[in-house]
């Protein structure tokens, strides 16, 4: 037997967040009856709805993408716009992102249908690290850069420490080039930490995700991950929550 809530995520139809909003609101079915008590088990026999659709279970499948700049995270857009599904219209599971990137931020994303894994990855207590590269307005001092390496207040909250490199500076046309890891994944982190600093982001990439790159991939290509690194995933998630318990 397994909690409800761990079959819908695994099911592919949410993360197991999101899962247990749907049971509390009233939204999932079990052999006929609403349940929204959390602590209920299931077993592969019972019929399981969700929003009156019986769900299916799907095998769990796992993928990198490059995502390109002007593409949303996201399976739908009430705006029509592009969305990171939309490179895998091949596939018949009803894959969703880990995590997120920005529109205008292009680089490393997963995606996959089970919420299970992604819910791992994306707690807070298991954000694994991210490299991005960001090319910056202006050419940031030393000291300013020493100050995201040490965290810095934005408006909900200070930031956790980061690692920060600088690869290069135009002079001329006054830019730059900075690289910089986060475990953290607010809403255009990077891009409001460089502003807290007194510098527009102008083009960003996140090119590491873990131990995972954009290796032999090109804007809007994918490829599936093999069991090892799904494996070393979930291995680096936990071993990041033990350090932070």
């Amino acid at each position: 037997m397994e909690r409800l809530q761990k079959v819908i995520a695994q099911a592919g139809i949410a993360s197991r967040r999101k899962a247990e909003e749907l049971i509390k609101e009233g939204r999932v079915k079990v052999n006929g009856k609403v349940v929204t008590e959390l602590g209920v088990k299931v077993t592969s026999s019972d019929k399981i709805e969700v929003n009156e659709i019986q769900i299916e279970k799907e095998e769990p499948v796992y993928f990198l993408l490059y995502k390109p700049r002007g593409v949303i995270s996201s399976v739908s857009d009430d705006k029509g716009r592009k969305v990171v599904t939309d490179f895998f219209s091949n596939y018949q599971e009803r894959i969703f992102p880990v995590g997120r990137l920005d529109y205008d931020t292009s680089g490393l994303l997963l995606l996959t249908n089970d919420g299970e894994f992604a819910n791992l990855l994306t707690h807070p207590s298991n954000e694994v690290e991210k490299l991005y590269v960001a090319k910056v307005k202006g050419i940031p001092l030393r000291e300013s850069l020493r100050k995201l390496e040490k965290g810095i207040r934005l408006e909900d909250g200070k930031t956790a420490p980061a690692k920060v490199k600088m690869l290069s500076g135009d002079k001329k046309k006054q830019t730059a080039i900075v690289e910089i890891s986060i475990h953290e994944g607010r809403n255009r982190q990077v891009r409001r930490m460089f502003e807290a600093i007194g510098h527009e982001v102008v083009k960003l990439k996140r090119e590491r995700y873990g131990f995972l790159t954009l290796s032999g991939l090109k804007a809007g290509e994918a490829r599936e991950l093999t069991p090892h690194e799904v494996k070393q995933l979930r291995a680096l998630a936990i071993d990041r929550s033990k350090k932070n318990s």
